[in-house]
């Protein structure tokens, strides 16, 4: 069914009005609120002809009527209003990403929680995966005669611990050298194109074969290749003060699947393709227990290559055109507050 002009105001109103309320609305209603320019009587016979068609559907017959997972697809496809951050969250933005401009972990953290405040909803960040991230410096701390502590610093930012074993003494000398050994090979390497034949240039120098096969089994397989799924989560109470998820089983049930990091993972990696944000509706989800909501993400980036993604999971009631708008406009910022971090802007 193709709508006509006046059907497209009908839907946007009427979307526009539950949005805001959370209650079905009637043709009189819009009718009152919005210039149609036509009676209430023309407005019902176009809800019903937006229902017939699956764009709207009544919950009780006494009420007015409602957008479908359908209507909502039209609504952000083709008639919502594009928000723009005004220079209140601009300013916010700015001088909250330069507070902690320090650590990766720390930005992205501040990014989710000013997503969360920003638009009412449950904010999602998934954070870069090692092997898309460059190494850049390394430090090897003997321990005690078996364990060493590898202490490995990648851009954009990242610094993680791992303890590595070998069978036999270790030097501290030994643990100095491979360190200035692999700092000068692989510094601006990506991660995931570290290769096992790569290191073996350095391994005479090592002088120290339990150290470098232990070192190197980390770097190509403990580190470079690890499944690591880390998403940050910000704004839980968001949900639960929306009117959908009052219900008590309704709202145990969706906070057990925010705990599911794995899924939330999953669900970001849909939208996590470029840096204009995708918007999953209702029953467009592949997740069953997330299909009482929508989600809109958005990819940010480094040097132009996708890292992560971040984004906003609410109601499908959602504010559509402001969660578009605030999810592309921290991502952008994201991807250039990591671009500083790697440039030491």
């Amino acid at each position: 069914m193709v709508l006509d002009e006046r059907k497209r105001r009908v839907l946007q109103a009427l979307t526009d009005d539950y949005i805001e309320t959370a209650e079905p609305v009637g043709s009189r209603n819009l009718v009152r609120k919005h210039n149609l320019g036509v009676s209430p009587a023309t407005v019902r016979n176009e809800m019903a002809d937006l229902e017939e068609a699956g764009y709207l559907h009544q919950p009780h017959t006494s009420a007015g009527r409602i957008p479908s997972d359908k209507g909502y697809r039209y609504y952000v496809d083709e008639l919502m209003t594009r928000w723009e951050p005004g220079p209140g969250e601009h300013g916010a933005l700015v001088r909250r990403a330069r507070a902690v401009r320090v650590i990766t972990e720390e930005v992205i953290h501040e990014a989710a929680r000013l997503l969360a405040q920003a638009t009412n909803y449950a904010s999602l960040v998934a954070a870069p995966r090692v092997e898309a991230s460059y190494f850049r410096h390394i430090e090897l701390v003997p321990l005690d005669e078996t364990h060493v502590l590898a202490v490995i610093v990648s851009d954009p930012g990242f610094v993680q611990h791992r303890v590595v074993e070998v069978r036999r003494g270790v030097t501290p000398e030994a643990c100095t050298r491979m360190a200035e050994e692999l700092n000068r090979l692989l510094f601006g390497v990506r991660f995931g194109d570290i290769a096992r034949d790569a290191l073996g240039a350095i391994k005479e120098s090592v002088r120290s074969a339990d150290l470098y096969d232990a070192v190197a089994e980390l770097l190509t397989d403990g580190i470079a290749h690890q499944s690591s799924e880390r998403v940050y989560l910000e704004g839980t109470l968001n949900i639960l003060s929306q009117p959908e998820f009052r219900d008590i089983e309704r709202a145990k049930s969706l906070l057990a699947m925010l705990e599911a990091r794995d899924v939330l993972y999953q669900v970001l990696s849909l939208g996590a393709r470029s840096s204009s944000a995708t918007v999953i509706i209702g029953q467009e989800n592949p997740v069953p227990e997330l299909r009482d909501c929508s989600v809109v993400v958005s990819a940010y980036t480094l040097n132009g290559e996708v890292i992560g993604a971040i984004g906003v999971l609410g109601p499908t009631r959602m504010e559509y055109s402001k969660a578009v708008g605030m999810v592309e406009y921290v991502a952008d910022h994201l991807s250039d507050t990591l671009l500083g971090l790697v440039r030491g802007g």
